[in-house]
């Protein structure tokens, strides 16, 4: 694959859907906002298609396919099946959407994978979620509905001094785009988490021990980016690792 002078290649697995209007057909997609976001920091974005039959992906595949690549960023989608992270069908709470056991497959290899390889990671919303459970953490399939859940909502996030996302934020303290109903309950192994809402939502993880640039948001950083440098430094901190 041609790579754009000076651009390093971001891998971003696309997501399915079931219809799109200017396709007509059922689609493999990634959030316009989340490609230009890449772009606008200097990487070459590219969709990959998620190859996991029966739900489980080659390792040997997965490594040899992304070897290509600079960087990957694990976006955001659908939820993942609650029985990757133990939790027994008839256990599944009603408000789990979306699920698709060869998008989460491939998800959780790439994950293992690039973090094992030291590849620089970008996780947004699924993706962190993706991270935790390939890394052994679960999740709260739901918030508490209307009243508790992330959704179309914008608030503060305080972000640890001195972390990989503070650093690549220049702050502090941040107002993130969200829209989540689900959220981490026991952290994977190694991670460390380094931003928090005011709710006690895990926001941010990192890993200390990570073998290359590695940081999970839960936030959609990509919904603001355009005018928020805060938004704007995750994408360029993953685009100058992958360009190192």
């Amino acid at each position: 694959m041609p790579r754009t002078p000076g651009r390093p290649l971001i891998a971003i697995p696309a997501r399915f859907s079931a219809t799109t209007s200017a396709l007509r057909y059922a689609a493999e997609v990634n959030a316009r906002a989340l490609v230009e976001a890449v772009w606008r920091a200097g990487g070459e974005p590219a969709t990959i298609h998620p190859h996991a039959p029966g739900g489980t992906a080659d390792p040997a595949e997965v490594a040899a396919r992304l070897a290509r690549f600079d960087g990957v960023l694990l976006p955001g989608g659908g939820d993942l099946a609650p029985r990757r992270y133990g939790h027994t069908v008839g256990a599944v709470h009603e408000s789990v959407y979306d699920v698709d056991d060869e998008q989460d497959g491939f998800d959780l290899e790439v994950a293992r994978w690039t973090l094992d390889s030291g590849l620089p990671l970008l996780a947004v919303c699924r993706g962190l979620q993706v991270v935790n459970v390939a890394l052994g953490g679960t999740l709260e399939q739901d918030m508490g509905g209307p009243e508790r859940e992330h959704r179309h909502l914008v608030h503060a996030v305080a972000l640890e001094p001195g972390s990989g996302v503070a650093r690549a934020a220049r702050a502090e303290k941040v107002d993130v785009s969200c829209y989540h109903h689900q959220r981490i309950d026991r952290i994977g192994a190694g991670l460390r988490v380094t931003a928090t809402a005011v709710d006690g939502t895990v926001e941010a993880l990192e890993l200390p021990d990570a073998r290359g640039w590695f940081t999970a948001v839960q936030w959609h950083p990509e919904d603001t980016a355009h005018e928020d440098v805060a938004q704007r430094g995750l994408f360029d901190a993953l685009v100058r690792a992958a360009r190192e």
